[in-house]
């Protein structure tokens, strides 16, 4: 293995990974090489005769285990987007002993007694040092021997139970996908869209990762619809029992640590710190969110003449929506094709308020014909960054949208970031790539935590770009998505992909004012996930669930979220954010983080909205930062004030 790419840094621009010399059969020898190559450094670290400092000690750590970092980050990129049965194979193998790997550094006592001993007068050191010493506390450094050896082998199991969660997810989307014979059942999708789901001569409609799938939306025979949402929800039956042992475990895990539940241990470390803050602003929002959407369900149901099921309310929203607004979502597709959301849409918008410009590398190539790699620039021509793009949606890859660094920007290594976005459009099988206006915003938000990652400027890797609280990270994203309804920003992209007409000023309005509609569901379905998460994770030690199905069930009725015809938008046994995505004890991130985010579009709006200046001041006090100081410090310094509610409730229609 002489030649094992990940042995030594890329050699190519910006060490963008070489992802076309990458073999399945590297990956496990770089694996076991880079862990014992961390260990040495972290046992010649924690046994030095000298005197523990911030440099021999903390940024020494920081600079340990290159070659695992470089391994893990492509190895867990590839399984995430492009995955084979191989490599599902080597995730199983490899998933727990990174976990023992984790726990042998973090629950080593001489290394604890050094880092302990450290002290450093320069701000970003000591928060550093600060999230050095809270990671080993909470990963169990101070426990007693034998509290140590039952914490590893929680934390192994965790990770195993984790990893068949999102396998058998990942299998289970694909094979619960609605198959037809006939593409008369698809009657509602274009012809374009049913062109591209013909597989080996059936028709094939995939699965997303969420509840309320988009074809609901269109297809117009209600049985086709019915099946449909059957599939979603009772996809993966076997994760019920996955969530409910992994949920027990965290559990006791939490205990261990000093907490009362799971949740306790999660906020803890978040910017609400306790399960009393994030249940206050829970609260607020429950009863009018359920106000709200019953009186839309009653609403639909007339429009339909019958009480809607879940399988109708997408479907017949769209007819309320046009019937009240004159607005018909589906007129707006062919003023988003890709490429031009891409180049006059998010990329004008960043080149408005960052002056940023981005140049295509076709010379750079990603690890799927799909990927597209863009450099980008400062407005001085400085280099800034990669940009990377992965798009389409595809039987190996899982469902959602999501951004990750594949190298992190830091001082210390002297490092320019590189970031990918994920998203999980269907690809046609010929002509342009149309998007609906869900997966416009979709795409702004995944570029601003790309924005997030790219004006990174820190020292160290641990708190580089987006490794930050959980419930702060979507803060800046779903700021992003505010300039894809921007007057100046929309004309300059929304563009028919035959003709080049702007999108009709009348359109446009309707848009705006069709935008209240239907956020009593869209909140609903959200919090009740959020709630279902929570209600998880509060599960004291000890306490186990036999039936998970009826336990969900019983979670949402106690937390007065349960409605009919709304099903959670992740339920357990889909819930891949909690039980597989390190969103444990953290789905209500989103709201709390769009908390800040109103508050933040309100500022911008008061002050010019899409200027340089604007873009300068929102990069320099908030989006450079990282997680180099305390995020809520940021905020303030950005906003000028602590963060209000009201905002929120104004957008969402819930004041």
């Amino acid at each position: 293995m002489a030649g094992n790419p990940f042995f030594t840094a890329s050699n190519l621009p910006y060490e963008l990974p070489p992802f076309a010399d990458v073999r399945e059969e590297h990956y496990l020898p770089a694996f076991e090489r880079g862990m014992a190559e961390q260990l040495a450094e972290v046992g010649a670290i924690a046994d030095s005769s000298e005197a523990p400092t911030f440099d021999n000690t903390i940024a020494a750590l920081e600079r340990s285990g290159r070659i695992l970092d470089r391994t893990a980050t492509v190895f867990f990129s590839i399984a995430a987007s492009n995955t084979t049965d191989g490599i599902m194979e080597i995730e199983k193998a490899i998933s727990p002993q990174l976990t023992r790997h984790g726990d042998a550094i973090r629950l080593d006592r001489a290394l604890w007694a050094r880092i302990k001993q450290v002290t450093t007068e320069d701000p970003e050191e000591a928060w550093l040092l600060e999230k050095y010493r809270e990671d080993f506390i909470r990963a169990g450094a101070d426990l007693s021997e034998p509290d140590q050896d039952r914490l590893r082998q929680l934390n192994e199991e965790l990770s195993k139970l984790s990893t068949e969660f999102a396998q058998t997810l990942l299998k289970a989307s694909t094979e619960s996908a609605l198959v037809v014979a006939d593409p008369k059942e698809f009657d509602g999708f274009d012809q374009a869209k049913i062109e591209s789901l013909l597989k080996d001569g059936e028709y094939v409609l995939p699965l997303l990762n969420f509840t309320a799938q988009p074809g609901l939306a269109q297809l117009t025979d209600r049985d086709v619809r019915r099946r449909l949402y059957e599939l979603s929800v009772g996809r993966a039956p076997g994760n019920f029992g996955l969530a409910a042992r992994m949920a027990g475990l965290r559990a006791e895990r939490a205990a261990l640590l000093g907490f009362p539940s799971h949740a306790a241990y999660v906020v803890a470390d978040q910017t609400a710190k306790t399960v009393e803050a994030v249940e206050a602003m829970l609260g607020q929002l429950v009863a009018p969110a359920v106000r709200n959407a019953r009186k839309e369900a009653e609403a639909l149901s007339e429009q339909a003449g019958f009480d809607i099921e879940p399988w109708d309310w997408s479907y017949y929203s769209e007819k309320v929506r046009q019937a009240r607004y004159d607005f018909d979502a589906a007129e707006m597709r062919p003023y988003f094709e890709l490429d031009r959301v891409y180049r006059d849409g998010i990329f004008f918008a960043a080149e408005k308020l960052y002056g940023l410009t981005f140049a295509e590398r076709s010379d750079l190539g990603g690890y799927h014909s799909d990927v597209t790699v863009y450099e980008v620039f400062n407005e001085d021509g400085s280099r800034l960054g990669l940009f990377v793009l992965d798009p389409y949606a595809r039987a190996t890859k899982r469902g959602g949208a999501w951004m990750n660094n594949l190298v992190d920007q830091s001082f210390l290594f002297g490092q320019l970031p590189v970031v990918i976005n994920n998203l999980n459009v269907t690809k046609p099988a010929s002509g342009p790539t149309l998007l609906t206006y869900d997966e416009v915003n979709t795409a702004f938000h995944e570029f601003g935590h790309a924005l997030h990652g790219l004006f990174s400027q820190v020292r160290f890797p641990r708190v580089s770009g987006t490794h930050v609280p959980r419930d702060f990270v979507e803060y800046p994203s779903q700021v992003n998505e505010m300039w894809a309804t921007w007057p100046e920003v929309l004309a300059n992209y929304a563009k028919h992909h035959e003709t080049g007409e702007p999108m009709p000023a009348e359109l446009v309005e309707k848009l705006t004012a069709a935008e209240k509609f239907n956020q009593g569901f869209k909140t609903v379905e959200y919090l009740a996930a959020t709630l279902l998460d929570w209600a998880w994770h509060k599960l004291a030690p000890g306490e186990t669930v036999a039936d998970a199905e009826a336990f969900e069930s019983a979670a949402l009725e106690s937390a007065q979220i349960a409605l009919s015809q709304v099903g959670p938008r992740y339920r357990t046994n889909y819930f891949a954010h909690i039980f597989s995505g390190g969103y444990s004890a953290g789905y209500y991130s989103y709201i709390w983080s769009e908390v800040l985010d109103a508050e933040s579009v309100e500022w911008f709006k008061e002050n010019g909205g899409l200027t340089r200046a604007n873009g300068d001041h929102f990069r320099r006090e908030l989006l450079s930062r990282g997680g180099s100081l305390d995020p809520l410090t940021a905020f303030r310094n950005f906003r000028g004030r602590e963060p209000s509610i009201q905002p929120l409730l104004v957008r969402r229609g819930l004041d």
